[in-house]
């Protein structure tokens, strides 16, 4: 009969510790990643090969129906912008306090490729293009780093005489 007592104490007690082990340790932290609201930004990721035919299909498109055309965000800093960057692509510097200015100039009907150097910064853009109502964003996974990895070509402005 002692142990009906002992037994029930002995459960009472691994109950925490059964709930504990069903919910498993804590999460580890994993790097933050932009939530984008549904209903607004349509947000694609793709690689270097798919980024540039995406924009050679919308380029062909857009001859016949400008509205297909993909304008190329490129969210780096000037001076990287300079170093080389993805044929008409416009720079929006996501360290500039004008950022989301910037970004509010464009239409956000019209659809954007944005890009960084490796995708961080990029990836950070996301959420504000988001609340800012734009409807259709493609996002390089691997920024520009990929671009060139994957051996695509890149612009360079002219040299000063």
């Amino acid at each position: 009969m002692k142990t009906f007592p002992l037994t029930c104490l002995l459960l009472s007690l691994s109950a925490p510790l059964v709930s504990a082990q069903k919910t498993g340790p804590p999460a580890i932290p994993t790097p933050a990643v932009p939530q984008v609201q549904e209903g607004t930004a349509a947000v694609k990721h793709v690689t270097a090969p798919e980024a540039a035919k995406e924009l050679a299909e919308a380029a062909a498109a857009a001859v016949k129906a400008p509205e297909k055309a993909i304008t190329v965000i490129d969210v780096r800093t000037p001076e990287e912008f300079a170093s080389g960057h993805i044929k008409g692509a416009r720079n929006v510097d996501i360290a500039s306090p004008d950022f989301q200015k910037n970004l509010a100039k464009l239409d956000p009907a019209k659809t954007y490729l944005v890009h960084c150097a490796a995708g961080g910064r990029s990836t950070r853009s996301l959420s504000l293009l988001a609340k800012l109502g734009f409807k259709s964003v493609i996002h390089l996974d691997g920024g520009l780093k990929g671009w060139k990895e994957a051996g695509l070509p890149l612009e360079k402005p002219a040299p000063a005489k």
